[in-house]
């Protein structure tokens, strides 16, 4: 029964190399949103020397908000891959400080952070260009602003209460 047992933990264990496809077609859609990015630099910049300054900033937002979605799929590839799929062997040189010190509690709060980012950008490019929404739309980006704006403070809240009971707990054993 025993080594049943360890068959089972074995294949168990192992079973997380799984994930390693889907971190990999990360890569392929980090690459189709590089890709994605230069079209549109491509596309806006030729038209800033005719554009209006509200089109421009319109434009730059656009750019950052595809930025900001880049910084997120690379928060979930590589804290991901640490965390749940095999520590990354790389020159220590080239590796981003945020990598050894972001555990999972901190890469929900990254995520949550992101998402809220992009979603206030989106928010803000409707303001800016409020006549082409109405308002049952505006209504909509703003609650739902709201609502990542409401899930980032109970995650934070979550884990700052979490962090909390470790830190009761860790005393009371010694």
């Amino acid at each position: 029964m025993r080594r049943l047992e360890l068959v089972l933990e074995h294949f168990i264990f192992h079973s997380r190399w799984l994930l390693a496809p889907f971190y990999v077609g990360l890569i392929v859609a980090l690459f189709v949103l590089l890709l994605h990015f230069c079209y549109q630099l491509i596309v806006f910049v030729p038209k800033v020397s005719i554009a209006e300054g509200t089109d421009v900033i319109l434009g730059v937002l656009n750019l950052i908000e595809l930025v900001f979605t880049g910084n997120l799929i690379l928060i979930v590839l590589f804290s991901g891959y640490e965390n749940f799929v095999s520590r990354l062997e790389v020159e220590t040189h080239d590796r981003p400080d945020w990598m050894t010190k972001v555990n999972f509690g901190d890469l929900k709060q990254k995520l949550m952070v992101s998402i809220v980012a992009i979603s206030a950008i989106k928010v803000l490019e409707a303001f800016m260009n409020i006549e082409k929404y109405n308002n049952t739309q505006l209504s909509w980006l703003v609650g739902i602003h709201v609502l990542f704006l409401g899930s980032m403070l109970v995650v934070a809240i979550a884990d700052r209460l979490g962090e909390t009971t470790r830190s009761a707990e860790e005393k009371r054993k010694r």
